[in-house]
């Protein structure tokens, strides 16, 4: 599959006439959890031709291929990107950060990366994850039984908003390095580790008892 997003990635470049600066994982396997049938979050940074800045004309800066069950593909143009950074927007920090990368210019990803460390905003990262773990939270209970992929989501919002809190910085993507920079109580990381063992065993749409889940 790493092959066939990178010959995607190469075919895009080509198609559009743009230079991917950055193409990562952003989603659940990025995270450390990742079902058995998880598909694949793929978001990239890309940049035109100096003409193409120069106009003076609104034009599209994203680029959005047909999600289907197996690839979620899309990108924003290098200036969305930067006016977004200057936001501190939390999912552009996360593709930055990403442990899983496609396709990279080194050089101006680590300009991008020390940017964003630049426009980090404590407050505005923490109301970001407090906000997926509310819609996560929402989607957790049906018929009396806890639904994995939501459970795993909302703890990892909560656990990236006690990060910010105690280091002021935006929080790792794997779940595992927020833990051990959290300095979790041990009994607590057996019990993460045992939800997130049994979402890679089952697939997104797997449920449990409540009981299980504490």
């Amino acid at each position: 599959m790493e092959q066939t997003i990178i010959q995607m990635m190469n075919h895009i470049e080509k198609e559009h006439d743009v230079k991917i600066i950055l193409a990562s994982e952003s989603g659940s396997r990025a995270w450390g959890f990742p079902s058995s049938d998880s598909d694949y979050d793929v978001r990239f940074i890309y940049a035109h031709q100096t003409d193409w800045y120069l106009s003076i004309g609104n034009k599209k800066d994203v680029i959005e291929l047909p999600v289907d069950k197996v690839l979620d593909v899309n990108g924003w143009d290098l200036k969305k990107a930067l006016q977004l950074m200057r936001k501190s927007n939390s999912p552009l920090l996360e593709w930055l950060g990403s442990p899983i990368k496609y396709k990279i210019l080194p050089d101006a990803h680590e300009k991008l990366l020390s940017l964003s460390k630049q426009a980090f905003m404590p407050e505005t990262a923490c109301w970001h994850y407090l906000s997926m773990a509310r819609k996560s939270f929402e989607g957790l209970t049906k018929d009396g039984k806890a639904r994995l992929k939501p459970y795993l989501y909302t703890l990892r919002a909560l656990l990236c908003c006690e990060w910010i809190i105690r280091h002021l910085s935006q929080p790792p993507m794997r779940i595992c390095d927020v833990i051990t920079g959290l300095e979790i109580d041990n009994n607590i990381i057996e019990e993460i580790n045992h939800l997130i063992q049994m979402k890679k065993m089952h697939s997104e749409r797997c449920v449990g008892s409540l009981e299980s889940c504490h």
